[in-house]
């Protein structure tokens, strides 16, 4: 059994990492290619937040906490209804990732990992998103890279993101079959 079995673990994929790293666009094609849920976390931001952004205000952790605890809740929703779903969300600090994978050992953590200059590049070429440019630095400052406690597939984003999300449909087969969810 392969991950794009329906029943095949895991539950739920987190794509994780700064913006303008691909989240949103690798997450989507990861759930296309899957035929999995999709959603973005910057849906579950509430207006408050989405105004600090758009005015080019960092985020506190106080901001954060409630989007959080409604990524979870939505995570938890989506497992037990025994459905299968990938979300990009920036997951930057250790304590983010703490409550949306947590103990959970049927979500994965796939992290998004580029060179500042690379995803500045990005930024500059995107148009029409509520996450400035200049908002770069704020992001890599509070950036802790998963460490291997956290089981993460870490993914380089430089190749075309069809080549990334095939790199992560094969390390999710490969984790899942050594950890005897899957059939070889």
């Amino acid at each position: 059994m392969h991950v794009d079995s329906p029943a095949a673990k895991p539950s739920v994929i987190v794509v994780m990492g700064v913006s303008g790293s691909g989240k949103s666009t690798i997450a989507a094609m990861l759930a296309h290619r899957l035929h999995w849920i999709y959603e973005d976390a910057d849906w579950f931001h509430p207006p408050a937040n989405i105004e600090k952004m758009h005015a080019g205000v960092p985020l506190t952790d106080e901001d954060r906490w409630p989007w959080l605890e409604a990524i979870a809740a939505w995570i938890d929703a989506t497992r037990r209804q025994g459905n299968h779903a990938v979300i990009a969300c920036s997951a930057l600090k250790r304590a983010y990732r703490a409550i949306l994978v947590g103990e959970r050992r049927d979500v994965v953590l796939v992290y998004l990992q580029g060179k500042r200059e690379l995803i500045a590049r990005r930024l500059a070429a995107r148009d029409g998103h509520f996450m400035p440019a200049s908002l770069l630095d704020s992001q890599f400052a509070a950036l802790e890279e998963p460490g291997p406690d956290e089981r993460p597939i870490v993914i380089p984003i430089a190749p075309h993101p069809r080549e990334i999300v095939e790199t992560i449909v094969a390390k999710v087969n490969a984790a899942a079959a050594v950890s005897g969810q899957v059939s070889p």
